[in-house]
């Protein structure tokens, strides 16, 4: 029997993805309100070996994700303009994701290490330096996530993030994929990603302790060296945490992340709920299509 298949995905502009075992899945509402979908085979680079491998599938899950997600994002953004004339690029969109996540290191690895060191004088040991640090790098996290939250556009797709966790939490809680069973799950996942960024951000103070307070070139270049490392320990962090989550302790380590999502996503409408069920329902499909025997 195949190991249970943890689905998830990500929302995007007007419509959600799901990940599948053997495909990824991107439902988006057309601007004239019909449900379009794109299908995409996922490469045996996700399912292979390293896919399996501890610590190394969290650097492999973190390439997927960008990947895939960039994709989906594609899609969804040239579905939103189809009666425009112009249409995004590959190119473009990439050379967005390229910006935004070296925007992402710097101010969540590097502004903090500069905002702390202005504090060095007070901070005699380098477990208080890199503990200063670390909270100085939730705050930015906090805060960037609150003003992320304000904006009109981002909330939009914060309610796909909420109607994507409803729809997998009803799949796992083995309720029909509709409506009406949806609507009563959370929009609240142990899985999300922003749990596990959560996760990073402790782990990083724990990381960085190793390093100590040697030259600021080796500590800016340790701050973006080990992001991989500290999102291979959060991956496997995030996932303990996943299998655990009826014991008292792990919920408590899981309260935070569960916390923070309440930024990052809403309560999605009947509609938006729809684009969700719509992409995990063809996911699960595909996957039981691949795993059924065809009979003699």
């Amino acid at each position: 029997m195949a190991k249970k298949f943890n689905y998830g995905g990500q929302a995007v502009i007007e419509g959600v993805m799901m990940r599948g075992r053997k495909a990824v899945v991107t439902a988006v509402r057309r601007p004239d309100g019909d449900l379009t979908m794109d299908v995409r085979t996922v490469s045996s680079v996700y399912n292979g070996w390293m896919r399996r491998t501890p610590l190394l599938r969290g650097i492999i899950v973190l390439i997927e994700s960008m990947v895939l997600g960039t994709k989906s994002l594609l899609y969804s953004a040239n579905v939103s303009l189809e009666e425009e004339e112009e249409q995004l690029t590959g190119k473009s969109v990439w050379g967005m994701m390229f910006v935004a996540a070296a925007i992402a290191v710097g101010l969540f690895f590097i502004a903090p290490l500069f905002l702390t060191r202005l504090a060095n004088p007070w901070l005699g040991s380098s477990l208080a330096f890199n503990a200063v640090e670390g909270v100085v790098r939730l705050a930015i996290f906090v805060g960037y996530l609150k003003v992320m939250s304000l904006l009109p556009d981002i909330k939009r797709v914060f309610t796909y993030h909420g109607a994507e966790h409803k729809t997998v939490n009803a799949y796992e809680a083995n309720v029909p994929l509709d409506l009406e069973s949806v609507r009563r799950y959370s929009t609240a996942h142990v899985r999300c990603g922003t749990s596990f960024l959560f996760v990073v951000l402790m782990i990083a103070i724990v990381v960085f302790a190793f390093v100590g307070k040697p030259g600021i070139w080796i500590m800016i270049a340790s701050r973006v060296v080990l992001i991989p490392v500290i999102a291979a320990l959060g991956y496997e962090a995030t996932q303990y945490g996943a299998r655990h989550r009826n014991n008292w302790l792990i919920r408590i380590l899981l309260a935070p992340g569960l916390w923070l999502q309440s930024l990052t996503t809403g309560e999605p409408n009947d509609r938006q709920l729809e684009v969700a069920i719509t992409a995990l329902k063809k996911a699960v499909e595909l996957d039981q299509a691949e795993e059924t025997p065809v009979s003699a």
